[in-house]
């Protein structure tokens, strides 16, 4: 999964080396919250980028909550850190970042569509701005569904329940980040229900590249 985003995150870094982006139209600058920085974020890194991260603490919690399945105590711990990557307003204290992946894709989706509504937005923009918000707006849901089966999770009073109930959250974990073939044709696209954090990122990519080729 870490391939699948962090190359096409090194992709994207090369389109963004065109001259378009120093230009600083309106749609380019909100495309820039999105890829390179926004004011909220730690260390003021993109919204995207943000959500990646978050998303890459919550796998790892994940797991970790199932490498000892007959410690109660420890799946418990590890969900919690998981719900605090992925909203720290539900739990505060934990490992991630303290944005909450659930907040940095919400910011995905509003700032692409900032984008789009641009009076400088060019139909390259537009076009695959609405792919980036469909797939951000579902990481969001997923990230807020998540959260329910986690909390979930934390509240049984059996190892084996709590690790039952973990794997189906990693499963929801790996849709955040690679996306599902809700339709089952066999590709995983950007649409409603199907496109998660890669999604957003290839489109992002085909954004920048069209800007920075126009």
């Amino acid at each position: 999964m870490k391939k699948l985003v962090y190359g096409a995150a090194l992709a994207l870094a090369v389109a963004l080396s065109g001259t378009a982006f120093a230009q600083q139209k309106e749609s380019l600058a909100h495309m820039n919250h999105v890829l390179k920085s926004w004011n909220d974020t730690p260390d003021k890194m993109g919204l995207l980028e943000t959500a990646e991260a978050e998303a890459a603490v919550a796998m790892k919690h994940i797991d970790l909550a199932m490498a000892k399945p007959g410690d109660l105590a420890s799946i418990k711990l590890h969900l919690a850190h998981v719900v605090n990557a992925l909203d720290p307003s539900v739990i505060a204290k934990g490992p991630g970042l303290g944005y909450g992946l659930k907040k940095a894709a919400a910011g995905v989706a509003a700032h692409i569509g900032f984008a789009a509504k641009a009076g400088d937005a060019s139909e390259n923009v537009k076009l695959h701005a609405a792919h980036v918000s469909a797939s951000a707006g579902n990481v969001a849901h997923w990230a807020g569904e998540a959260v329910t089966m986690a909390e979930g999770a934390k509240g049984q009073s059996s190892a084996a329940s709590a690790l039952a109930e973990a794997k189906k959250v990693r499963s929801m974990l790996v849709r955040i980040v690679e996306g599902f073939d809700a339709n089952k044709d066999g590709a995983v696209g950007w649409q409603e229900g199907e496109g998660g954090l890669a999604q957003a990122r290839q489109h992002m990519g085909f954004m920048a590249k069209g800007e920075a080729d126009s």
